[in-house]
């Protein structure tokens, strides 16, 4: 069955910079968009950033993190990144990775905080 796996998150001071990795199982990765949300205490949940199938060349991103995160994606290892620049303590949330086949599929989510 799909599986996502998130990783990386933890505790950090502004400006300072954070990895995300999500492992995907049960499915053709490679085969697939994949996307980064996050959601913080009290808000909805939002979409962070977006990465095509393939080569992943198309990326996406939300205004609030333009410049700042990269997404990417390895697909000999079935593992999608967030690269985290320049973190701000809006940026703290539960991040999610998130596949659509025929359904939404997420990950448990890692925690990310940005705190001084």
């Amino acid at each position: 069955q799909v599986r996502l796996v998130e990783s990386g998150g933890g505790l950090v001071q502004p400006g300072e910079s954070l990895t995300l990795s999500c492992t995907a199982s049960g499915f053709s990765f490679s085969w697939y968009n994949m996307h980064w949300y996050r959601q913080a205490p009290g808000k909805e949940r939002e979409l962070v950033a977006s990465i095509e199938n393939y080569d992943g060349n198309y990326k996406n991103y939300t205004n609030a993190v333009k410049g700042r995160f990269t997404i990417s994606r390895d697909n000999a290892k079935n593992t999608l990144y967030l690269q985290m620049n320049t973190l701000e303590p809006e940026d703290t949330a539960m991040y999610y990775c998130n596949v659509v086949i025929l359904r939404p599929y997420w990950g448990r989510g890692t925690q990310v905080t940005v705190s001084s």
